[in-house]
């Protein structure tokens, strides 16, 4: 597949983003006033009426734009709610790119929250939508569906299943280090290998210190033409290009799918490369924001996304290559496993890195010239998930 894209046609001004934890005596409307507050703060040139449109994303803490509408009391402006499963917020920044390339609005904002600890989802307690009794997975817990993905991998490529758990303990360790660094994690705390190999199992060997944080937050974008760009900022971030696919969830039925790989992942990231025009991932992009929701979805990523070889990217990760500081450092900001996953605010928070990064205000984990960033955002669970992948530049051309 391929896209034209709208390569270095729109331009992000601004960002913020609230905390991620559990706030119980916060509402969805406080996240969002929070959010829009911290973006408009940090951006003194931008006047927050000449705002022409909106996009939310949220999985369920709001239905309508009257969501966003309401506690922000905009008064007739478009806001549109849209939902696209954990890639919601990034689903928002899409559609907010597309308006704004298309000539149809001058500034907009993405924005995108979730309060889930209020709504009692956790991974293991959800609600399915109907279906006609084939897709087998919908039985499962994420927890139990992405645990399909370790012995799936240690099968097809011989790793030992010790390794394999080194190596899954090093992705968490690796993204708690990172958070750790973070003010506005769900967890700042450096976890010990020993205790999260040791830690008590949720599902298959995945324990609870390789799962993603249960959270609530916000977080926003402000999008205008990148012709505009430096009205706005002396350090406006391009946008290279936005792929979003949608598989034919297939995989619990299909005999040739093995659970080691996401075929939506890598169309989303094939097209998302040509739009942008990588060649090498592995040498061209600075850092990347990916979706770990479990510790072996990170590792399953890096060979989908061509950060790495096929049966590789275990060793890789044991080598620190994806570290803070390796070749290519992936998830600095702590990722959903350390900053936490409030579905519908996790795409626009990874882009928030990246706005500090090029920003140079990310702290301690500063990154040295960083100038192509990938976000990568999953949703559903193997076999039957939806993809995105952006590219994003501190340089225009």
């Amino acid at each position: 597949m391929s896209s034209n894209g709208i390569r270095d046609k729109v331009a992000i001004v601004g960002m913020g983003c609230t905390s991620f934890g559990e706030h119980w005596h916060r509402s969805a409307d406080d996240l969002l006033i929070d959010a829009m507050a911290d973006c408009f703060d940090a951006n003194p040139r931008f006047d927050r009426a000449d705002v022409d449109a909106y996009w939310l994303g949220t999985l369920g803490s709001g239905q309508s734009g009257l969501t966003l509408s309401k506690p922000l009391g905009l008064d007739y402006k478009p806001v549109t709610r849209v939902e696209n499963y954990c890639a919601s917020g990034s689903e928002a920044f899409r559609n907010a790119c597309y308006g704004v390339a298309s000539g149809a609005y001058d500034r907009v904002v993405a924005i995108g929250v979730e309060k889930l600890k209020d709504s009692g989802f956790s991974g293991l307690l959800r609600g399915d939508p109907p279906g006609d009794g084939t897709s087998a997975e919908l039985s499962m817990t994420a927890p139990a569906a992405f645990s399909l993905l370790d012995p799936a991998y240690c099968a097809r490529y011989g790793v030992d299943p010790g390794a394999m758990r080194d190596a899954m303990t090093h992705v968490a360790w690796k993204n708690h280090r990172n958070g750790a660094l973070n003010p506005k994690a769900q967890f700042r705390a450096e976890v010990a290998k020993e205790k999260i190999a040791g830690a008590p199992l949720v599902a298959g060997r995945l324990g609870i210190f390789d799962c993603s944080g249960v959270s609530d937050g916000a977080a926003c974008a402000l999008i205008v033409r990148a012709e505009d760009a430096y009205n706005y900022t002396d350090t406006p971030l391009f946008v290279k290009a936005l792929s979003l696919v949608a598989g034919p969830a297939r995989g619990a039925m299909d005999p040739e799918y093995d659970y080691t790989t996401f075929p939506e992942v890598v169309h989303s990231a094939r097209d998302a490369y040509a739009q942008a025009g990588i060649e090498d991932p592995r040498t061209e992009i600075s850092l990347a924001e990916v979706h770990d929701c479990f510790t072996p979805t990170e590792l399953i990523l890096m060979e989908d996304l061509g950060f790495t070889d096929r049966g590789q990217a275990w060793k890789d990760s044991l080598a620190g290559d994806f570290d803070l500081d390796g070749r290519l450092p992936v998830n600095p900001d702590g990722g959903l496993k350390s900053f936490g996953h409030p579905v519908g605010a996790s795409g626009l928070r990874m882009l928030y890195e990246m706005w500090l990064q090029v920003q140079g205000l990310a702290g301690k984990r500063q990154l040295d010239d960083p100038r192509i960033a990938l976000t990568h955002n999953l949703g559903g669970r193997p076999g039957s998930c939806v993809s995105f992948v952006s590219l994003v530049g501190r340089e225009k051309g």
